[in-house]
Formats: structure tokens, sequence, C-alpha cells
């Protein structure tokens, strides 16, 4: 099959596979992949592997399944097996804790709502948005207390910057799965440097947006302000002594160096020993791989060692779903860009091209919006761009870091019912779930259309 009944195929595909996964809780997995093989079946790819008169060989839709399978295994699969324990193992030893004060000290007392904000955004960075609500809502409520700002502008600030960072900072294993899917999995820091650039709108429209309905939606919490919650010493002291500034930041920091020391040194051209050594110390495994040693020295030193193998074996448990849901995601961009859509689509263009930087976001966000999971949406979006970039126009590793940036704008807009993160939010944030509707998911659309346009700009300057 191929033209625009294929094209059609092809959209009823992605509405049965939304309607699998959001009506009939079929895990996103198995949703995937079946329509994967029966997407494959009616484009035509043969069942087993073809040699055509021409001489060209063509791969049986067997072979196209495991190349997209086992292809992201082997290139991104320890990446996020890597970030995610840094994360957890930050959150056992305190130092999430110590790097949110960090933000406290260094913006101030008098902007709360700020600080939660930009804490949130920090902390997101290795850690998963809803622990990370978890890890930091006790700080919101203690400085609630203190400050007398409210309850919902201070639980929307520290939302707004845990999302933010969720979708477009890697190591996160959304974009980094996202990244990699798009072919710049080897340029993670231009990845990350672009995911902070495309913070900025979001960061101001989620701070503005959060001081707002602040004033207008009061949480239950609100009504007891002489409510007995934790303050920072006591917090402190659930941990004994927390990890020094440095031994906090070092396994974030540490990896983003090694990168940046890798990417100096391809651009200046070295050569010798010393270019391989940092080459190697670059590439994002290994630089990953160092800035977990740091994190289990940070282990070591809070006393912690004997956790170890527990921490490890839950952060197994918890990005497993995550490795198979992209390895899906990776399938079904196989099974398009092996199917004829591609070349017809590259024939009619301009539709598409016209849409632009739109087209990945809007995709984004209905799937988004239709199943709640931003990964999901981040990895699946990105399987289905991917082969679309050329005929899109976007070929240079900057306009497909800003591809990327798009589909995670796309996968925070919007958070609702269908999101763990929504209740996350709604219930530690002390408030009914029309409340919730009216803070969280309001909020995180205003932030995906902030996104997108600060994006859009982007695409117009750089290239």
């Amino acid at each position: 099959m191929t033209g625009l009944p294929l094209i059609l195929v092809f959209v009823i595909a992605i509405v049965v596979m939304i309607i699998m996964i959001s009506k009939f809780k079929i895990h996103p997995f198995i949703s995937i992949m079946l329509i994967s093989v029966v997407l494959g079946l009616i484009a035509g790819i043969p069942i087993t592997d073809k040699v055509l008169e021409d001489g060209t060989k063509v791969s049986g839709l067997a072979n196209v399944i495991g190349a997209g399978f086992s292809g992201t295994f082997s290139s991104i699969g320890i990446v996020i097996i890597l970030g995610a324990l840094i994360g957890s193992i930050l959150e056992v030893t305190g130092a999430a804790l110590k790097l949110a004060d960090m933000v406290i000290k260094l913006v101030g007392k008098k902007n709360p709502v700020l600080a939660m904000e930009l804490m949130g955004w920090v902390v997101s960075i290795p850690v998963f948005c809803d622990s990370g609500f978890v890890i930091l809502n006790p700080i919101r409520k203690a400085l609630v207390q203190r400050t007398k700002e409210s309850s919902v502008a201070m639980t929307v600030g520290l939302a707004s910057g845990l999302y933010i960072a969720h979708v477009f900072i890697p190591p996160t294993p959304g974009p980094i799965a996202a990244a990699n899917t798009l072919g710049i999995g080897d340029n993670l820091l231009l990845v990350m440097g672009m995911g902070v650039l495309c913070s900025i709108f979001p960061l101001a429209a989620g701070f503005f947006y959060a001081k707002f309905i602040g004033k207008k939606v009061k949480a239950e919490d609100e009504a007891d302000m002489g409510e007995n919650v934790k303050s920072y010493e006591e917090l402190v002291a659930e941990y004994g002594t927390l990890p020094s500034g440095f031994s906090s930041i070092a396994p974030i920091i540490v990896p983003i160096i090694l990168m940046a020391l890798s990417s100096i040194a391809s651009m200046a051209k070295m050569q010798g020993f010393l270019a391989d050594l940092i080459t190697f110390l670059g590439t994002p495994i290994i630089a990953l791989a160092v800035g977990t040693a740091c994190a289990v020295l940070q282990l070591k030193g809070a006393g912690k060692m004997g956790e170890f193998y527990n921490i490890t074996n839950e952060t197994l448990k918890t990005v497993g779903p995550i490795l198979f849901v992209t390895a899906a995601g990776g399938v079904l961009g196989k099974v398009i860009s092996a199917s004829d859509m591609v070349n017809y689509i590259s024939q009619h263009a301009q539709v598409l091209s016209a849409m632009g930087i739109l087209f990945p976001f809007l995709l984004s966000a209905i799937l988004k919006s239709a199943q709640g999971s931003s990964t999901v949406a981040l990895t699946t979006t990105a399987g289905i761009v991917a082969p679309l970039l050329p005929i899109l126009g976007f070929t240079t590793p900057v306009q497909v870091a800003l591809v990327c940036m798009a589909i995670g704008a796309g996968a925070m807009t919007v958070s609702h019912a269908n999101d763990s993160y929504f209740w996350v939010v709604t219930n530690f944030g002390a408030m009914t779930p029309d409340q919730g509707y009216k803070t969280q998911t309001m909020n995180t659309l205003v932030m995906g259309v902030a996104a997108i346009i600060e994006i859009a700009i982007l695409s117009l300057i750089l290239h």
C-alpha cells in the first residue's frame, strides 16, 4: 500500500494506539508493538527478506522489528539506566535536598516561588519529576509557613520547574531517548544546552501563572497555617549530615564537563592519545558512568554503601518499562521508515514543511494529552518524526535538537487526570481535582505554548 491510503491508515493506527493506551489501559509497550506489526503488514512490508529484481535487498517485517528494538537497547539503554541510577542515589543521600538548599541561597527567601521553581528545575535534571515533587514538597510546605506565600503558587512553581527539566534536559530518560531516536544521541551536550536555552520562556510563563493562580485558588493546607510541618533542619536531621555542595552537584556537572571537553576536542580537531582519551571519556555512556562513580562515592561518604544493591535493583525496576516503551517507539519508527510512506511524503512535502517545527509539537501534544505519559509522548513522537526530518527540512544537529525540544514542549501539553504527575501535584499540594485542572492542567498548557513560541523563534535564528 502507498499514497494517501497509507497515510490514512497511519493516522488511524495512531488514533487506535492512543485509544488502546488511554481508554482500554493496554500497556504502551504492547499497544505500540501491536500497531507496529499491523501497520507493517498493511504497508506491504514483506514477512520475509526479499531480493528485488534490481538486486536490492528488502528486510522482512520480523527483521525490521528486531532492528528497531535492538537498536534502541544497544545505543541508549545503558545511558537511561545510569542517568536514573544517579538520580536514585541523589535521593537516598540527601544530595537532592542539598541542591535545593543551594538554589534557595542563590535566589533568596524573598522570592520563594521563584526559588521553588528553580529548585525543581535543577533537581529534576537527574530526578524524575514525580519523585522530585515528593522530595521537595516538605520544603515547599515549610516555606509556605515561614513566608506566608500562597500554597498554590508555591505548588505550581515547584511543579513547573520539575516538569520543564523533565521534558527538556538529559539525563532525564525521555529527552535522552528522543535525542537518540532522532540521531543526535552522541551529542547530548548540545541537547542539554538547547534544553537549558528553551527553558527560559516556559520558566517565565510558569512563574507568572503561579503568581496569578495563587491569588485565585486556595489549597486546603492554607486553611491551617499552623499545621505542623517539618523545618529544613528537621529534614536535614533525617539524613544525618547532607553531602557537601560539590559532592552533591558532581554527579551532574562532571558528565557535562566531560562531554563539553569531548566536543571542544572534536571542534579543535585534536589528535593523539590525549584526544582519544578525552573523546572516550566524553562519550555519553562513559561520561554518565563517571557521574555514577561520583554518586557512588557520595553514597560511601554517607555510610550507605550497604543500600547500593537495593538502590540499583529498584532503579532497574523503574527504568525497565521506560526502556521497553522506548524500544517499542524505535520499532514503530523503523516500520515507518521501511514503508513507502516517507517516499510519498517526500513527493508531497509542502504541507508538512509549511507546519515546520509545529508538526512534532502538535503530534507530541496529542499523544501526551491522550495517554498521559510525557516519556511515551517523547519516545513515540521521536520514532514517528525521525524518518521525516529531511522532509521537514531539519538536517543539522542544531535543527534536530530544536525538533527534540519541540517534542518535549508537546510532551508537557497538557497534564491532566491520566497523568500520574497530575495526581502527585494535586494530592501533595492539598488541592481537589477541580483545582488541579485550574492549576496543573492550565499551567502545562501555558508553559507548552510559551515553549513552542520560543522554539519557533529560535528555529528562525539557529541553523
